[in-house]
């Protein structure tokens, strides 16, 4: 009996002196990161407290309006943002795009004389 251990070859990676990936290769996994990225994240969520503002203030969101929040969030995700204010006509939304989820809205006739802190970016959509 023998005492070796036999141990996996491991995948190489990063950038690699003398490898060198193909554009098609990198478009193919940034495609596929894209895609896992958006399964990972699942659907956008609201807060308990941002389903009370919505239905308070007697927001109704159409799913065009979904699709366009969502793309915001994308996109705020992208540039690497955490808590996004995203504007969309008269409403502000507060994003978590780490959790995907809305943590508050406000309409138009609430915006002004509003402050919006612990947020690192914002997106117009």
């Amino acid at each position: 009996m023998t005492n070796k251990i036999w141990i996996p070859p491991q995948t190489i990676i990063g950038n690699q002196p003398g490898i060198a990936k193909s554009t098609e290769t990198k478009k193919e996994t940034g495609a596929f990161q894209q895609v896992l990225q958006q399964k990972i994240q699942g659907e956008l969520k609201f807060s308990q407290h941002a389903r009370q503002r919505l239905q308070s203030r007697n927001i109704q969101l159409q799913p065009a309006d979904m699709e366009r929040i969502e793309s915001a969030v994308g996109k705020a995700r992208e540039k690497g943002a955490r808590d996004s204010l995203i504007l969309m006509d008269n409403l502000a939304l507060v994003v978590s795009i780490k959790n995907n989820t809305v943590i508050t809205a406000v309409d138009g006739a609430n915006l002004r004389e509003n402050v919006f802190t612990n947020i690192d970016s914002a997106v117009i959509v």
